[in-house]
């Protein structure tokens, strides 16, 4: 099948209608007429070659809902008509120990990206959400309950939903705990959304003042400025779990330092350049640890959407055209949007 799409077909090249083939379905298939699609930064650095190892044409987009249009002669959970997601996998190996275990992120075989990752179909990688249409195997797509009015902001939780939520699961978070969250862009908003609605005690690290009453209407119970030094050593020793979001490059010593025995530093962001050297001395004499965490493998990434739609969580989004995605690229990169912005896939026939 041809179906429209927006791509680019080099990282120095502005995105562009492009006509892209799907397979038609096979018998595990189902075939999803996209409705919505998240915009992530990972978007940004694959299309622009920032990343190493972009295939082009390049069709990005890991946060999609949309509907049925197809369903293959073995596909059993779902039916013409459904709301659907897919999220950052379309496959993987299935028989590996971490795939028989439900965490098909850490496939060791590898895992298939919905962009950028290896097919047999041509031209031998992946095609993702931006565009109208796409044919994913049945164990990769997910079931979505919220009301059809939220399915806009649904979309970014098929990355930055469960890239906070796997973590929070991990580490259980919940009554009792005291959880931070440093950085309030893409991921934080959620992670302070989806901590709260756990039960957890949550506070808010961010290095702006104004971003205060934004914290406290998202859920946090408590608000800290990184940048003010005595705020910071009040919270000495008091966090049992801090999921770091902040993708530059830090002293990761300031949040260290801020937890309890047995208490964990995840980090999320990727910065381009490393972390300097944390202070080993404090992570051994008070059992703290540094760790990192992905996305969330398929179970897990259904049981944070049936979460989110339980709770009536959805991202704080802006919608735009595919025709604006350039724009919205550089919006990005000068932290100019609250929170995530999703693509009205519909524009891609105007």
């Amino acid at each position: 099948m041809t179906t429209k799409a927006w791509g680019a077909h080099a990282g120095d090249k502005p995105l562009q209608s492009l006509d892209i083939a799907r397979r038609a379905p096979g018998a595990h298939d189902v075939q999803i007429e996209i409705a919505w699609c998240g915009v992530c930064h990972s978007d940004l650095h694959t299309v622009r070659s920032e990343w190493p190892g972009t295939l082009y044409p390049c069709v990005p987009g890991h946060e999609i809902v949309g509907h049925v249009s197809a369903v293959g002669s073995a596909v059993t959970g779902f039916k013409v008509g459904d709301t659907v997601g897919v999220g950052c996998l379309v496959g993987s190996c299935r028989h590996c120990g971490s795939c028989a275990e439900g965490l098909e992120q850490y496939c060791e075989n590898g895992f298939v990206g919905t962009y950028n990752g290896p097919t047999n179909d041509a031209p031998g990688h992946t095609f993702g959400g931006y565009s109208q249409r796409i044919v994913v195997d049945q164990h990769f797509v997910l079931r979505v309950s919220h009301r059809t009015e939220q399915l806009a902001a649904v979309a970014p939780l098929l990355c930055a939903g469960i890239t906070t939520y796997s973590p929070l699961r991990h580490w259980n978070a919940g009554p009792g705990k005291k959880v931070g969250i440093a950085g309030i862009g893409g991921l934080g908003h959620m992670g302070i959304k989806i901590a709260h609605a756990m039960g957890a005690y949550t506070v808010a690290f961010t290095s702006s003042e104004s971003k205060r009453q934004d914290a406290l209407d998202l859920g946090a119970d408590e608000v800290v400025i990184s940048r003010d030094t005595a705020q910071m050593k009040a919270q000495a020793g008091s966090f049992d779990l801090i999921l770091d979001t902040v993708a530059a490059s830090h002293n990761l010593d300031a949040y260290s330092s801020l937890l309890k025995r047995d208490g964990s530093l995840v980090l999320l962001g990727v910065p381009a350049q490393p972390h300097p050297t944390p202070n080993i001395g404090s992570l051994i004499f008070h059992r703290r640890a540094i760790a990192g965490s992905l996305i969330g493998g398929l179970a897990q990434t259904q049981e944070m959407l049936d979460f989110c739609a339980q709770h009536g969580i959805v991202s704080e989004i802006e919608i735009i055209r595919a025709q604006d995605v350039d724009a919205a690229y550089q919006r990005m990169l000068r932290s100019d949007v609250k929170y995530r912005f999703v693509i009205d896939i519909a524009s891609l026939s105007g």
